[in-house]
């Protein structure tokens, strides 16, 4: 007979390490090489001027805040802060425009009032379905906006309306978030590598870009 006191078994718990661990060898056999493309180009338009938006919802929106964060602080070592913003941390944005417009569109009006042509919009979703990341990204594109989606596995809408997506191939929802955790890390530890590549080579400040990624917009901020 079993004893209901016993300890239950850490099968669960192994198996979800197995999940992770499957799902981060995929991640760095496939797509180590775009975060690094994205790091760079991060690196070419955010120290002249650009931003870097970001949104999810839910947990997806914590890993946004994650990353503004790391810009405007610092990732591991000293560097100047550069400008990134979490749009779902505008509480009052958010609550009166999804008053106003509806849910669907707490993101995209956002991106409308903020963003300029060469900034990076990142969108963050685990299916890759929400609808308001969606309507984000397509709002972004018309006003000329660099759009990256960090997904779950495709097809899904959110990949299709991007620029450029890194679909994580997961069979859970928590494995795909500790993924995009990851991806998040290695996208600073990119961006630092060529933020700092680019400053002792003297061109800090100067557009440049990773072999592969797409040609930053110069962008002019107007003085406040």
């Amino acid at each position: 007979m079993t004893d209901p006191l016993a300890p239950p078994t850490h099968e669960a718990a192994h198996e979800h390490c197995r999940a992770l661990a499957d799902a981060l060898a995929r991640f760095r056999r496939d797509h180590l090489d775009r975060i690094a493309q994205w790091g760079g180009h991060l690196a070419a338009v955010l120290p002249v001027g650009g931003r870097l938006l970001a949104a999810g919802n839910g947990g997806s929106a914590a890993q946004a805040q994650h990353l503004t964060a790391e810009l405007v602080g610092r990732y591991q070592h000293e560097r100047p802060a550069f400008s990134a913003i979490s749009l779902h941390a505008e509480t009052s944005s958010v609550t009166a425009i999804g008053n106003d417009y509806g849910f669907d569109q707490v993101y995209a009006r956002q991106v409308a009032a903020h963003g300029r042509p060469g900034d990076v919009l990142m969108l963050l979703s685990t299916s890759g379905r929400s609808a308001n990341l969606i309507a984000a990204a397509v709002t972004a594109r018309q006003a000329g906006l660099r759009v990256w989606a960090l997904t779950g596995a495709r097809p899904n809408p959110l990949a299709e309306a991007a620029d450029e997506a890194l679909c994580v191939e997961a069979g859970s929802t928590a494995t795909v978030q500790e993924t995009h955790l990851v991806a998040v890390h290695l996208l600073c530890e990119s961006f630092d590598a060529a933020v700092a590549t680019g400053a002792a080579a003297g061109t800090a400040g100067r557009p440049t870009r990773a072999a592969g990624a797409a040609a930053p917009v110069a962008v002019r901020r107007r003085m406040s």
